[in-house]
C-alpha cells in the first residue's frame, strides 16, 4: 500500500479573547494508507471532529500540513489510471489547484438531517458536489446520480423527494451518496453512525465496508463507539485534549493498550453477556479545561498511575512496540488490561500502584 495522506504537525487554535487562545488540535501527525480505515477515538471535546474539518478544509488549520498523493491507490490497476506525481499539501492549495484535488477528499457528517438542505431534492443534494467541481452534461449527471443512489441502497424514485421524507438511515445514505459522487479516494467520516438507531448503525457500517472493498476507498473514521471501531478499523489513534496519546493496529490496541487513558476507554465497552461482571476503570476528577491544561502529561491529573515525572515532563509519542506508539512515560512497564482480560470483580477498584511504588 501507498500513503494517501500524511498529516504532519497539524494544529488548530481557537481564540477565547484578544490575548488568549487554546489548541483544539495540538501538533497531530498521522498517516492514512491507501485502502485503510484509520479511526480516531476519544471523549467528546477531545478535538477529533475539529481535526476532521481541518483535513477537508472545512476550517483552516493554524499550522501544519496534509500531504495528499494523488497517485496513490489501493490497487495497482486503479493506481495506473490515476495521476502520477508528487504529493501536494492539501492545506496550502488555492484556486484552480484546490478545485482540482478537492473531489478526492470528501466528508460524511454526523447529523444526516442538519447536513442536508431541506429546500433541495435528493437528486440536487447528491449532484451538487459534481456540479461544483465539473460541468457534466445533463444526461451524464442524471446517469451518475442514479448509479450512486442505487449503489448506496436508495431507490431511483426517491430522487425527486425532499430530506424530511426519509428516515435517519436513509438520510445518511443520501449523505454517503453525496460524498461518493465525485469519485473520491479519501472519505472523512465524522461520527457517521452515532446519530442513528443501533439497528441502523450495522447496516450503514456494512455499507461503508462494502463500498470500501468495491471502490478502493480509504477512511478516516471519527468515532467514540469502540465496538464499531474494533469492527471497522485497521488502525486506531486515541486522542485526548487535542493530542494523539496512542496509535496502533486495532488488534494490538484492544488486546494490549499502552496508555492508561486507552485502558479506561476499553473498560467502558459494553459486553454481550449482561451478567458478566466487569471492572470499570474510571479516571479521577474531570476533564481539564482546554484553556487550563495540566503541565507534563495531559492525562496526569486523572491518571491512577501518575508520578511526579508525569506531572512535570510531557511524554513524546514514541514507539513502545512494533508499530505501537504511546505518549506515556511508563508504556513498557504498566500492566494495562485490554478488552478481553478485564477482571471479574464487582467491588469498586482500589487505585493501582504507581510504577514508583510497585
Amino acid at each position: 500500500m501507498s500513503a494517501l495522506l500524511q498529516i504532519e504537525h497539524v494544529t488548530k487554535e481557537f481564540s477565547v479573547s484578544r490575548t488568549e487562545s487554546f489548541p483544539a488540535v495540538d501538533d497531530v501527525s498521522l498517516t492514512l494508507e491507501a485502502g485503510e480505515t484509520l479511526s480516531v477515538v476519544g471523549e467528546s471535546g477531545c478535538g477529533k471532529s475539529t481535526l476532521a474539518r481541518v483535513i477537508v478544509r472545512g476550517i483552516e488549520a493554524t499550522s501544519g500540513a496534509v500531504h495528499y498523493d494523488p497517485g496513490a491507490s489501493a490497487s495497482p490497476a486503479a493506481r495506473a489510471d490515476r495521476e502520477e506525481g508528487r504529493a501536494v499539501d492539501f492545506l496550502a492549495l488555492k484556486g484552480r489547484a484546490l478545485r482540482k484535488h478537492r473531489p478526492d477528499i470528501q466528508m460524511i457528517f454526523q447529523d444526516p438531517m442538519s447536513s442536508l438542505d431541506p429546500r433541495m431534492t435528493v437528486f440536487d443534494i447528491i449532484a451538487e458536489p459534481l456540479r461544483a467541481t465539473s460541468r457534466p452534461r445533463k444526461q451524464e449527471l442524471q446517469r451518475r446520480v442514479r448509479e450512486i443512489a442505487e449503489k448506496v441502497g436508495l431507490d431511483p424514485s426517491h430522487l425527486r423527494r425532499y430530506p424530511h421524507s426519509f428516515s435517519g438511515g436513509q438520510r445518511q445514505r443520501i449523505g454517503i451518496a453525496r460524498a461518493l459522487i465525485t469519485d473520491p479516494k479519501v472519505i472523512v467520516a465524522d461520527e457517521a453512525v452515532s446519530a442513528l438507531d443501533v439497528s441502523i448503525r450495522a447496516q450503514i457500517i456494512n455499507l461503508l465496508k462494502d463500498l470500501q472493498d468495491e471502490l478502493g476507498l480509504s477512511y478516516l473514521f471519527i468515532a467514540h463507539d469502540l465496538s464499531i471501531v474494533e469492527y471497522i478499523s485497521d488502525r486506531v489513534a486515541v486522542m485526548y485534549l487535542g493530542r494523539i496519546v496512542e496509535l496502533a493496529d486495532t488488534e494490538s490496541l484492544f488486546s494490549r493498550p499502552r496508555h492508561p487513558y486507552t485502558e479506561a476507554l476499553l473498560s467502558a465497552v459494553p459486553q454481550p453477556d449482561p451478567d458478566a461482571p466487569r471492572r470499570r476503570i474510571v479516571p479521577k476528577g474531570e476533564v481539564p479545561s482546554p484553556t487550563d491544561r495540566p503541565e507534563g502529561c495531559l492525562f496526569s491529573s486523572r491518571c491512577h498511575y501518575a508520578t511526579e515525572l508525569c506531572r512535570t515532563t510531557t511524554p513524546a509519542l514514541q514507539e513502545a512496540a512494533d508499530g505501537h506508539f504511546s505518549a506515556c512515560h511508563y508504556a513498557d512497564e504498566l500492566p494495562l488490561r485490554g478488552i478481553a482480560d478485564q477482571p471479574a470483580v464487582t467491588a469498586a477498584p482500589e487505585p493501582e500502584p504507581t510504577p514508583a511504588s510497585a
